[in-house]
């Protein structure tokens, strides 16, 4: 649905992204991360077809976004980081305008409009004016009119921006409620908002991809440690002496809970099961065994800085 092929942009003597490929397919949630500057924006600009790329080539729902520009741009729903909004424009007022201008049938634009009011929960703000709104609401009404014409696509670049903890929730909720048959490409800078929506992310560092896929795929890449949540029915010193000894276990660390173990392998599996075996062995009893997922920004913060490392 999505399809980013060798993208470069340059601007004057700058050159905001270089041979950027990656793809989003219909039914995804894919988070699209990067420091300030990465060259994300560039990108989604592209996508949504606001401006050209110098080099490379990108399709929405298969139709290209320079040789058939209308057509993409008829299957994208666009959310920019700060949203233009018409503050003296009711909020039905304001999507009955991004309606004409993006040409739904005269006879259709009023059920469109309902339709993405009840989908956005505008419905009980639908007469009050833009300008009088709360931001979260705002962002709101910035998501509906980003599904107005229900587009297959949907790129969103910033969506929780400057909002309270409150209303981050109640649009990422919203956000997930997105997928299903559509591909949509989140950006944000909150990491663990992108790690419960998302279901795949692609990392920019510099205008370039240098990573892509699931958390667990670039854990496996970055060869990253992996964590193990040990609780036993032991005296604590006995099981602190004891799991130090086990093979594959690097470190062994006291939780906050007495009986709570943090150890540290590169092979999770045979960690896990070095531990069970362990435990079993001098009768004690094993209350909890998991193993626990990198964090998503521990993830992020590890490849960018291994790609900011200069090459051997």
């Amino acid at each position: 649905m999505i399809t980013a092929s060798n993208l470069t942009k340059v601007f004057g003597t700058v050159t905001a992204i270089d041979d950027v490929s990656f793809h989003v397919s219909a039914g995804e949630v894919v988070g699209f991360l990067g420091p300030n500057g990465a060259g994300k924006t560039t990108t989604m600009r592209i996508l949504a077809g606001i401006f050209p790329p110098t080099r490379g080539a990108a399709s929405i729902a298969g139709h290209d976004v320079l040789a058939d520009a209308m057509e993409a741009r008829r299957r994208v729903g666009y959310f920019p980081e700060y949203a233009p909004f018409y503050p003296d424009l009711s909020v039905e007022q304001y999507l009955r305008f991004v309606g004409c201008l993006k040409r739904i049938a005269r006879r259709r634009r009023g059920s469109a409009v309902a339709d993405v009011l009840t989908s956005c929960g505008l419905e009980e703000v639908a007469r009050r004016l833009i300008g009088k709104l709360s931001k979260g609401y705002r962002q709101r009404v910035g998501l509906a009119q980003a599904l107005l014409g229900d587009p297959p696509v949907l790129i969103l670049d910033e969506p929780t921006i400057g909002l309270d903890p409150e209303q981050v929730v109640e649009i990422r909720r919203l956000i997930a409620s997105f997928g299903g048959t559509r591909a949509v490409l989140f950006s944000s800078h909150i990491l663990s908002e992108v790690e419960a929506v998302c279901s795949r992310v692609v990392v920019l560092n510099a205008g370039r991809v240098i990573a892509e896929g699931t958390p667990e795929a670039l854990t496996a890449k970055l060869g990253a440690q992996q964590r193990i949540i040990v609780r036993v029915d032991a005296p604590r010193a006995a099981v602190l002496e004891a799991l130090a000894e086990v093979e594959h276990i690097r470190t062994v660390e006291p939780g906050p809970d007495a009986l709570r173990i943090v150890a540290e392998t590169d092979d999770c599996e045979a960690g896990c099961r070095a531990l069970a075996e362990a435990v079993q062995a001098r009768g004690w009893t094993l209350l909890e065994l998991r193993h626990e997922p990198l964090p998503l920004e521990q993830i992020f913060l590890r490849l960018v800085r291994r790609s900011g490392e200069p090459k051997s």
